[in-house]
Protein backbone atom coordinates (compact mmCIF):
# COMPACT_ATOMS: atom_id res chain seq x y z
CA UNK A 1 0.00 0.00 0.00
CA UNK A 2 1.37 3.42 -0.96
CA UNK A 3 0.74 6.48 1.16
CA UNK A 4 0.51 9.35 -1.38
CA UNK A 5 0.90 11.99 1.30
CA UNK A 6 4.29 10.76 2.43
CA UNK A 7 5.28 8.90 -0.78
CA UNK A 8 6.78 5.85 0.91
CA UNK A 9 5.99 2.17 1.21
CA UNK A 10 3.92 1.05 4.17
CA UNK A 11 3.64 -2.61 5.11
CA UNK A 12 0.11 -4.01 4.86
CA UNK A 13 -1.77 -4.24 8.15
CA UNK A 14 -1.20 -7.43 10.12
CA UNK A 15 -4.29 -9.61 10.55
CA UNK A 16 -4.58 -12.62 12.84
CA UNK A 17 -5.28 -15.77 10.82
CA UNK A 18 -5.23 -19.39 11.93
CA UNK A 19 -1.87 -21.10 11.27
CA UNK A 20 -3.25 -24.61 11.90
CA UNK A 21 -3.93 -25.64 8.28
CA UNK A 22 -0.59 -24.35 7.02
CA UNK A 23 1.09 -25.85 10.08
CA UNK A 24 -0.11 -29.35 9.20
CA UNK A 25 0.87 -28.78 5.56
CA UNK A 26 4.38 -27.80 6.67
CA UNK A 27 4.57 -30.88 8.92
CA UNK A 28 3.53 -33.09 6.00
CA UNK A 29 6.26 -31.59 3.83
CA UNK A 30 8.88 -32.13 6.53
CA UNK A 31 7.70 -35.72 7.03
CA UNK A 32 8.19 -36.25 3.29
CA UNK A 33 11.75 -34.92 3.66
CA UNK A 34 12.43 -37.42 6.44
CA UNK A 35 11.01 -40.29 4.34
CA UNK A 36 13.17 -39.42 1.32
CA UNK A 37 16.23 -38.94 3.54
CA UNK A 38 15.72 -42.43 4.96
CA UNK A 39 15.52 -43.77 1.42
CA UNK A 40 18.68 -41.82 0.60
CA UNK A 41 20.53 -43.28 3.60
CA UNK A 42 19.70 -46.77 2.32
CA UNK A 43 20.97 -45.79 -1.17
CA UNK A 44 24.10 -44.30 0.45
CA UNK A 45 24.83 -47.54 2.33
CA UNK A 46 24.42 -49.60 -0.87
CA UNK A 47 26.80 -47.25 -2.69
CA UNK A 48 29.25 -47.37 0.22
CA UNK A 49 29.32 -51.19 0.10
CA UNK A 50 29.80 -51.25 -3.68
CA UNK A 51 32.59 -48.67 -3.49
CA UNK A 52 34.27 -50.84 -0.86
CA UNK A 53 34.07 -53.87 -3.15
CA UNK A 54 35.50 -51.86 -6.04
CA UNK A 55 38.32 -50.60 -3.83
CA UNK A 56 39.23 -54.19 -2.88
CA UNK A 57 39.23 -55.28 -6.51
CA UNK A 58 35.90 -57.10 -6.52
CA UNK A 59 34.26 -55.60 -9.60
CA UNK A 60 30.57 -56.26 -10.20
CA UNK A 61 29.46 -54.08 -13.11
CA UNK A 62 25.77 -54.90 -12.75
CA UNK A 63 25.74 -54.24 -9.01
CA UNK A 64 27.70 -51.02 -9.41
CA UNK A 65 25.25 -49.83 -12.06
CA UNK A 66 22.25 -50.61 -9.86
CA UNK A 67 23.84 -48.77 -6.92
CA UNK A 68 24.49 -45.75 -9.13
CA UNK A 69 20.88 -45.70 -10.38
CA UNK A 70 19.56 -46.04 -6.82
CA UNK A 71 21.84 -43.24 -5.61
CA UNK A 72 20.71 -40.95 -8.46
CA UNK A 73 17.03 -41.73 -7.79
CA UNK A 74 17.50 -40.87 -4.12
CA UNK A 75 18.96 -37.51 -5.11
CA UNK A 76 15.96 -36.74 -7.33
CA UNK A 77 13.29 -37.63 -4.73
CA UNK A 78 15.21 -35.69 -2.06
CA UNK A 79 15.22 -32.60 -4.27
CA UNK A 80 11.49 -32.87 -5.01
CA UNK A 81 10.70 -33.36 -1.31
CA UNK A 82 12.92 -30.44 -0.31
CA UNK A 83 11.30 -28.03 -2.80
CA UNK A 84 7.79 -29.13 -1.79
CA UNK A 85 8.60 -28.84 1.90
CA UNK A 86 10.23 -25.43 1.43
CA UNK A 87 7.12 -23.96 -0.22
CA UNK A 88 4.78 -25.33 2.47
CA UNK A 89 7.08 -24.34 5.33
CA UNK A 90 7.57 -20.78 4.04
CA UNK A 91 3.80 -20.29 3.65
CA UNK A 92 3.38 -21.34 7.29
CA UNK A 93 6.40 -19.29 8.42
CA UNK A 94 5.08 -16.11 6.83
CA UNK A 95 1.65 -16.70 8.39
CA UNK A 96 3.03 -17.07 11.93
CA UNK A 97 5.32 -14.05 11.38
CA UNK A 98 2.32 -11.84 10.51
CA UNK A 99 0.36 -13.25 13.44
CA UNK A 100 3.28 -12.51 15.76
CA UNK A 101 3.12 -8.89 14.62
CA UNK A 102 -0.49 -8.74 15.82
CA UNK A 103 0.51 -10.12 19.22
CA UNK A 104 3.50 -7.77 19.53
CA UNK A 105 3.86 -5.11 16.80
CA UNK A 106 7.17 -3.82 18.18
CA UNK A 107 8.90 -7.08 19.10
CA UNK A 108 10.58 -7.82 15.76
CA UNK A 109 14.16 -7.01 14.83
CA UNK A 110 13.63 -7.84 11.12
CA UNK A 111 10.94 -6.57 8.74
CA UNK A 112 8.23 -8.93 7.55
CA UNK A 113 9.77 -9.46 4.11
CA UNK A 114 12.81 -11.12 5.66
CA UNK A 115 10.57 -14.02 6.75
CA UNK A 116 10.89 -15.18 3.12
CA UNK A 117 13.93 -13.31 1.82
CA UNK A 118 16.12 -14.22 4.80
CA UNK A 119 16.19 -17.87 3.71
CA UNK A 120 17.47 -17.09 0.21
CA UNK A 121 20.04 -14.38 0.91
CA UNK A 122 23.56 -15.85 1.10
CA UNK A 123 25.44 -15.55 4.41
CA UNK A 124 22.56 -13.92 6.31
CA UNK A 125 20.50 -17.10 5.80
CA UNK A 126 22.72 -18.66 8.47
CA UNK A 127 21.22 -16.47 11.21
CA UNK A 128 18.34 -14.20 9.98
CA UNK A 129 15.69 -16.97 9.96
CA UNK A 130 16.71 -18.03 13.47
CA UNK A 131 16.41 -14.45 14.73
CA UNK A 132 13.00 -14.08 13.08
CA UNK A 133 11.85 -17.41 14.55
CA UNK A 134 12.93 -16.32 18.04
CA UNK A 135 11.01 -13.05 17.65
CA UNK A 136 7.92 -15.01 16.53
CA UNK A 137 8.40 -17.44 19.43
CA UNK A 138 8.64 -14.65 22.01
CA UNK A 139 5.63 -12.79 20.59
CA UNK A 140 3.59 -16.02 20.52
CA UNK A 141 4.41 -17.10 24.08
CA UNK A 142 1.61 -16.82 26.67
CA UNK A 143 1.09 -13.25 27.86
CA UNK A 144 2.41 -13.91 31.36
CA UNK A 145 4.80 -16.83 30.74
CA UNK A 146 7.58 -16.46 28.14
CA UNK A 147 8.63 -19.86 26.79
CA UNK A 148 12.32 -20.98 26.77
CA UNK A 149 14.03 -20.74 23.38
CA UNK A 150 16.03 -23.97 23.61
CA UNK A 151 13.92 -25.87 21.06
CA UNK A 152 14.41 -23.21 18.38
CA UNK A 153 18.16 -23.04 19.01
CA UNK A 154 18.51 -26.84 18.87
CA UNK A 155 16.59 -27.03 15.59
CA UNK A 156 18.66 -24.24 14.08
CA UNK A 157 21.97 -25.81 15.15
CA UNK A 158 21.11 -29.06 13.37
CA UNK A 159 19.80 -27.16 10.33
CA UNK A 160 23.07 -25.23 9.90
CA UNK A 161 25.16 -28.41 10.39
CA UNK A 162 22.99 -30.15 7.79
CA UNK A 163 23.39 -27.26 5.34
CA UNK A 164 27.17 -27.03 5.68
CA UNK A 165 27.82 -30.79 5.75
CA UNK A 166 25.50 -31.33 2.76
CA UNK A 167 27.43 -28.88 0.61
CA UNK A 168 30.76 -30.35 1.70
CA UNK A 169 29.56 -33.90 0.95
CA UNK A 170 28.25 -32.91 -2.49
CA UNK A 171 31.56 -31.25 -3.36
CA UNK A 172 33.54 -34.28 -2.17
CA UNK A 173 31.36 -36.69 -4.19
CA UNK A 174 31.65 -34.63 -7.38
CA UNK A 175 35.45 -34.51 -7.04
CA UNK A 176 35.82 -38.23 -6.18
CA UNK A 177 37.47 -40.31 -8.89
CA UNK A 178 38.83 -43.45 -7.25
CA UNK A 179 36.75 -46.06 -5.41
CA UNK A 180 38.37 -45.00 -2.11
CA UNK A 181 37.49 -41.35 -2.71
CA UNK A 182 33.91 -42.28 -3.60
CA UNK A 183 33.63 -44.35 -0.41
CA UNK A 184 34.94 -41.47 1.73
CA UNK A 185 32.58 -39.01 0.03
CA UNK A 186 29.58 -41.32 0.54
CA UNK A 187 30.46 -41.48 4.25
CA UNK A 188 30.09 -37.69 4.35
CA UNK A 189 26.78 -37.95 2.46
CA UNK A 190 25.45 -40.48 5.00
CA UNK A 191 26.37 -38.12 7.87
CA UNK A 192 24.67 -35.20 6.09
CA UNK A 193 21.48 -37.18 5.40
CA UNK A 194 21.24 -38.39 9.01
CA UNK A 195 21.72 -34.84 10.35
CA UNK A 196 19.06 -33.64 7.89
CA UNK A 197 16.62 -36.20 9.34
CA UNK A 198 17.30 -34.88 12.86
CA UNK A 199 16.94 -31.25 11.71
CA UNK A 200 13.62 -32.02 9.97
CA UNK A 201 12.34 -33.83 13.07
CA UNK A 202 13.13 -30.81 15.26
CA UNK A 203 11.54 -28.54 12.63
CA UNK A 204 8.31 -30.56 12.91
CA UNK A 205 8.32 -30.05 16.69
CA UNK A 206 8.94 -26.29 16.24
CA UNK A 207 6.05 -26.00 13.76
CA UNK A 208 3.65 -27.93 16.01
CA UNK A 209 4.67 -26.06 19.18
CA UNK A 210 4.57 -22.59 17.61
CA UNK A 211 1.25 -23.27 15.86
CA UNK A 212 -0.28 -24.42 19.16
CA UNK A 213 1.15 -21.41 21.03
CA UNK A 214 -0.41 -18.98 18.54
CA UNK A 215 -3.74 -20.81 18.55
CA UNK A 216 -3.90 -20.77 22.36
CA UNK A 217 -2.82 -17.12 22.55
CA UNK A 218 -5.49 -16.11 20.02
CA UNK A 219 -8.13 -17.93 22.10
CA UNK A 220 -6.85 -16.23 25.26
CA UNK A 221 -7.68 -12.81 23.83
CA UNK A 222 -5.84 -9.55 24.49
CA UNK A 223 -3.16 -9.09 27.13
CA UNK A 224 -4.44 -8.98 30.69
CA UNK A 225 -4.50 -5.54 32.29
CA UNK A 226 -1.59 -4.87 34.68
CA UNK A 227 -2.42 -5.24 38.35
Amino acid sequence: MIDNHHDHFIAPAAWLRSPIGLGWAAVSGLALVIATDLFAVWADVVMYDVAGDLASGAVFDERAERADLLYSAAGVVQTVALLTSAVLFLCWFHRVRVNAEVFNPHGHSKKRGWAIGGWFTPIVNLWFPRRITLDIWDASSPWDAPRPQGLVNTWWTFWVISLVSGRAALTAYRKAETAEEIRDAVQQVIFSDVIDIVAAAFAIVVVLRLTRMQHEKALAGSAPAPA
